[in-house]
């Protein structure tokens, strides 16, 4: 080998050597920055907040010890190119997950969640108890706050003084940590979503209103699908006649929670919800009726039915007088000097 081809030789030699140690260090790098902080018995619940860039993520990571370099953690983020990609939510991390792992799950956008349902015929302190017990809420206080919000009232054109009658009954899931605004609006999006089916449905807020309140009690009387456009047509022509509406639903409604029966006693109780006392429709619903209900309401059955009462198995028996009425009560429930029921 002459001495040019031996120098020659001799540089590519050194150039190859300098790429191996390039590549070899480039490698140790990564592993060390990509490495994870733990064995895996630090497990948290992680909040990337709404707003939060990369500098917030890291340093919440780094305070909760799921990482070991902030830097490093930089670097990693810089390389996935998906530091702009970190979705808000909630996410599962633990110590022994590399940032790597950890980035991938941050941009995801798989959060945790909470399911939950409203079924027909709650009102607005029941569903309050269940996201309690959700954790959704930290009270029923706060429910109650919320859902009587100005500013998701003006903003959904509710006539009343809480969103009680526009929580749409149904199953919800949403990511755990979801905002109590975002929550009652999500439902009261969901009512005007289902309502667009009817057609005719109210655009006029006051007008809505009454109807929704009418379904409500609708609603809380009926147990037989079929017979809500029966029992709407009860209060409507009720209505129409200047007559009491006196549903033991709205009597109900006075109560934390049910009673069995319903006595005398209780049709005195002075409220604008008390339709023994008081002519018209009650304040405001009195439950979040589903799109039978308010269908109900709004296409009631042409009848001339001014009475019913409840029969063994859960119907209704349907009367246009009082005698008839009171000869169905003997029948279907019997007679007390003491309950109503």
């Amino acid at each position: 080998m002459t001495a040019g081809k031996a120098f020659l030789f001799k540089w590519w030699h050194l150039i190859l050597c300098i790429i191996i140690l390039t590549a070899v260090s480039a490698a140790a790098g990564y592993l060390f920055i990509n490495r994870s902080s733990g064995s895996g018995s630090n497990k948290i619940d992680f909040v990337v907040k709404s707003g939060w860039g990369a500098t917030a993520v890291t340093s919440a990571l780094y305070k909760d010890a799921i990482i070991t370099s902030r830097t490093g953690f930089k670097i990693m983020l810089a390389l996935s190119r998906k530091s702009r990609d970190m979705k808000r939510g909630i996410y599962t991390l633990d110590d022994s997950m590399k940032p790597s792992q950890i980035i991938d799950v941050l941009t995801s956008g798989k959060t945790k969640t909470v399911t939950f349902t409203v079924p027909e015929g709650y009102n607005n302190s029941q569903i309050a108890e269940e996201l309690v017990k959700k954790g959704l809420f930290t009270s029923k206080a706060r429910f109650k706050q919320i859902a009587s919000s100005p500013a998701i009232l003006s903003r959904f054109k509710i006539s009343g003084i809480s969103t009680e009658g526009y929580l749409f009954p149904d199953t919800y899931t949403v990511p755990l940590g979801y905002s109590d605004e975002k929550i009652i609006s999500l439902m009261v999006e969901h009512f005007f979503e289902k309502v667009s089916e009817l057609g005719g449905f109210p655009e006029d807020a006051v007008k809505r209103q009454r109807l929704v309140i009418l379904a409500s009690i609708v609603e809380r009387e009926a147990k037989v699908v079929e017979e809500r456009p029966l029992i709407a047509s009860v209060f409507s022509n009720r209505l129409k006649g200047d007559m009491p509406l006196e549903s033991c639903a709205t009597i109900q409604y006075l109560f934390d929670s049910p009673k069995k029966r319903i006595y005398f006693q209780d049709l005195d109780i002075s409220s604008p919800y008390n339709t023994y006392r008081n002519r018209g429709l009650p304040l405001g619903p009195i439950s979040n009726p589903g799109l039978s209900s308010l269908s109900a309401a709004l296409n009631p059955a042409k009848t001339d039915y001014l009475f019913f009462v409840v029969k063994g198995n859960g119907e209704h028996h349907f009367s246009n007088n009082y005698k008839e009425h009171l000869k169905a009560k003997k029948e279907f429930i019997g007679e007390s000097d003491r309950d109503l029921k």
